[in-house]
């Protein structure tokens, strides 16, 4: 029997947000696991866990980038434009939208596949390697590089499959890949003795997997919008709207490449090696908390979009607001428990008593403004699920490029080392704050006009 799909203008916004977000949330940290597994192994490998550990980090800017590549095409590009053809009643725009999608990911992924299999030695040592952690980060990279096609479009179809409100099986589908992971990481790190290697090709063919069984849902009877090939005919009207939109989930997530390029780079001079692994355990420990304030985001995309597109201005606002609160509340908590334990978090990463002391010192700085993220994720998430390219692409840029970028190389010179992190809270604070000021003075007059003319 064919299921029908989601209708987000009836029943109550917040039920409705955390009825998708839990499977989102369970989603976001399985998927975090492929990555996560990886850190937790190679940090613990006997007598090179601390240098392998501080590799893997430097491939973080890379596997940022190809995931920013996923959001534009899907969670913050053609996913918002499919949901907002679905609330007009228009199914054959949303399948068209989506086939555009799916081949610009095959396209792009294997661009970026050769590219990154080419050069990976120039860019890993631009992005901070030195002699003693290439040889880590080499090996994990290349072979990384071979699954960027079906990460791709793992990471873009399951923006589509939430969007029609089948959020359960967009978990299934990074379940499926995800467990494979936990399961072949400690048989080919330690038993076959393949070290990071192993690490890689248990990502990259659990990686297929979950590609796979995501273009099979989207192939059958049980979608409500179906992948076909007609629709995978490139339209410049709607790559073009497309990318438009997904501009600002790439920027964010090209740009946090960028800082995490900064950032090891700076962690490197002020602190040498040890200091690049610190800032793998920050970023490591970062994306475990960020993954329920990404999934309320991601939850309540398409309840906007979707009641945008129905021209219901009050269950749009009535979900910008229920965001904000939810996430504001959950950071508050996150900041209680970083302040409190941070050492426990350090050692589940690595045994390397230094590491662990500067990783304590570091995470309390690192997440003390981290509340402020309630901010830039409601303002942000507001303006892609609304269309609204060009804000959402200038705050992405604003918060990272213009405040983080400049302040993780110029407050070392005040503060030493600690001004590499200090330049993430401060950010979050002017970032945060602009964003969401800014939607609320141009978003929230038009919907209530919109609620006034219904």
């Amino acid at each position: 029997m064919r299921i029908h799909k989601a209708d987000f203008s009836r029943g109550k916004v917040s039920s409705l947000i955390l009825k998708v977000s839990i499977p989102l949330i369970a989603a976001e940290l399985v998927n975090l696991l492929y990555s996560m597994v990886d850190r937790i192994y190679i940090g613990h490998m006997p007598g090179e866990g601390a240098a392998a550990l501080t590799g893997i980090g430097l491939c973080f800017p890379v596997i940022s980038l190809i995931s920013a590549f996923a959001k534009l095409f899907g969670a913050n590009g053609g996913a918002p434009l499919s949901a907002i053809a679905q609330g007009r009643g228009d199914d054959d725009e949303a399948q068209l939208v989506m086939g555009n999608s799916f081949s610009m990911a095959v396209i792009s992924g294997f661009i970026l596949m050769v590219l990154t299999f080419i050069f990976t030695k120039p860019i890993l040592y631009a992005f901070g390697a030195s002699d003693a952690t290439y040889p880590y980060a080499g090996s994990y990279l290349r072979i990384y590089s071979l699954g960027t096609i079906p990460v791709l479009i793992t990471l873009t179809l399951t923006a589509f499959i939430n969007s029609q409100g089948f959020a359960s099986v967009g978990m299934i589908t990074v379940i499926i890949g995800a467990v494979l992971n936990i399961i072949m990481d400690p048989i080919l790190i330690f038993k076959a003795g393949l070290g990071v290697r192993g690490a890689a090709i248990a990502t990259v063919f659990s990686q297929t997997v979950s590609c796979i069984f995501a273009i099979a849902f989207l192939l059958g009877k049980n979608a409500a919008i179906r992948l076909s090939l007609s629709s995978m005919k490139l339209s410049w009207r709607r790559c073009r709207s497309i990318i438009g939109l997904g501009m600002s989930g790439f920027t964010m997530g090209a740009t946090n490449s960028a800082v995490q390029l900064v950032c090891n780079k700076c962690a490197f001079i002020w602190g040498g090696d040890l200091y690049v692994g610190v800032m793998t355990i920050l970023n490591s420990v970062r994306e475990i908390f960020s993954t329920v304030v990404n999934g309320i985001g991601s939850a309540s995309s398409p309840v906007m979009s979707f009641n945008y597109g129905a021209c219901n201005g009050r269950r749009v606002m009535k979900a910008s607001n229920f965001m904000l609160l939810f996430i504001f509340i959950y950071t508050f908590i996150v900041w209680l428990v970083v302040i409190i334990f941070p050492h426990p978090m350090a050692m589940l990463f690595t045994q390397d008593e230094v590491m662990i002391e500067a990783s304590v010192h570091a995470l309390r700085i690192y997440f003390f403004a981290f509340v402020f993220m309630s901010l830039q994720t409601s303002g942000q998430q507001t303006f892609v699920a609304l269309g609204r390219a060009k804000q959402a692409v200038f705050f992405s840029l604003f918060r990272k490029v213009i405040i983080v970028v400049p302040l993780t190389i110029m407050l070392p010179y005040a503060f030493g080392i600690d001004g590499v992190m200090l330049a993430e809270p401060i950010s979050n604070v002017v970032g945060g704050s602009a964003a969401y000021l800014a939607m609320r003075h141009t978003v929230f007059p038009e919907l209530r006009t919109m609620e006034e003319n219904r």
